[in-house]
Formats: C-alpha cells, structure tokens, sequence
C-alpha cells in the first residue's frame, strides 16, 4: 500500500457505474484529500437496459450523461470516453493503446481497475479484459518507450505506474476506510438512474451492504477492499 496519497490516480472502469460501484469511496476520499482523479471509460454501455423500448444509440447516449454526472460528484477531475461497444472488447492493440496513451497522459501515481482473475464467482466478459488489459498497459507498455512509438510524436513520454489498486478481488491486501464518504459513493451510484431498477426499494441498500462486508473483513465499519500490485520503479 501507499505510504501517502497519491498526486494523481487514474480509474479504468469497463462501463458506466463500475467504477462508482467499484471505487466510489476511494476516489471521494482521495478528491477531498486533493487528488487529481481521471476516469478512462472503457464501453458505452449500450446493452444494459432490459426496456424493450430502448435502443443501444440512445441508451449509449443516457449513459454517457449519467457517468459525467456521477464523475462530478466524487470530483473526477476528466472522463476519458473510448466509446466501445458493451460486451464487445477485445484485448487488442487498439485497446491497450487507447490505455497506455490515458497513462502517458495523465502520468498517474496509481491506477485502479477491476481484478479480471477472479475465481469463486462468475464476472462480465468485459471486466475480465478490461483488468488485463489495464495490466499490460501499466507494465511494460506505458513503460518502455518501443512501445506504440507513435505517442512519442504526440509528445507523450513514458510513464511508470507506482501501484495498480484492484477493486472486485478474491484476495483484498489493502482496505480503505470509506466511512466519511459512504454517502457520496451511493450519491454517484444513483446518477446512473437507468441502471437503478426498482425505485420502490432503497437503491443504495446493495452499495451500503457491500461496504459493511468489506469493512468486516478489514475491521472497519465500511470499507473497499483491493488487491494491490506495487511495480519497481
């Protein structure tokens, strides 16, 4: 784990509402502490909606204004839209490049992600590729400078990533305490009001439990849990 803060985090986070869901505590908190907090968005989430009404074009464009509003309210400081299609990521060179170029950008002290080597539960296709590719991209690609040379011309230099911080893990190494932000995490989850679902029950109550567990396992009242690569430097 980190001994501070880190200046600048970057989440990668395969649809709209992962990340909140995910990570929403962690980055409230870093935000408020004065961490500058970037999203890179991976798919346009165009086939999450069970209306028989709705269209992937319009559900793509509903999603996409409800993640810059939950961005804003945990003080993301830049959403980066990749605009992929839900369900339809590969892990290919034009995916791992549009990563590595966000890290070279954004030159990021950690990067957080979903864990794609998850074991005891089933996991969406795209957060499965989403983490590895996030992997490759922090180590070595981002990294060494061989690699997509054409970010170079764009005056991007290498970078490298201090810790990748894995939300959705088996094995937790690092707990956050997200007591002071619990509120903010549900109040960015409920932005994303096309992926609530019944409105008669508490929509936040999933989040609140969820955070109660991890908390139990890090002996805290609520928590997120990661499992948490440090790179060499």
């Amino acid at each position: 784990m980190m001994e501070e803060l880190p200046k600048v985090a970057m989440v990668v986070t395969p649809h709209p509402d992962d990340a909140e869901i995910g990570c929403g505590g962690t980055v409230a908190s870093w935000t408020k502490q004065g961490v500058e907090v970037f999203y890179v968005l991976a798919t346009n989430g165009d086939k999450g909606s069970s209306d028989p009404k709705m269209t992937s074009a319009r559900l793509a464009r509903t999603r996409e204004r409800e993640q810059a509003a939950a961005a804003r309210a945990l003080g993301v400081k830049e959403v980066v839209y990749l605009r992929h299609p839900d369900g339809e990521l590969e892990d290919n060179r034009e995916f791992r490049g549009e990563v590595v170029r966000a890290i070279r950008k954004f030159k990021p002290d950690v990067v957080l992600c979903n864990d794609p080597f998850r074991r005891t539960s089933s996991v969406h296709r795209d957060h499965r590729v989403t983490g590895q590719v996030t992997l490759d991209a922090v180590y070595p690609y981002a990294r060494d400078r061989m690699h997509f040379p054409e970010h170079l011309k764009e005056g991007l230099e290498t970078h490298k990533v201090g810790w990748v911080y894995m939300w959705g893990t088996d094995e937790p190494t690092v707990f956050i305490d997200i007591k002071d932000t619990l509120d903010l995490k549900i109040k960015s989850f409920l932005k994303h009001k096309s992926q609530v679902g019944n409105p008669e029950r508490d929509p936040g109550q999933f989040i609140r439990s969820g955070a109660a567990r991890m908390g139990e396992r890090g002996n805290l009242e609520y928590a997120e849990g990661f499992r948490v690569i440090e790179l060499r430097r």
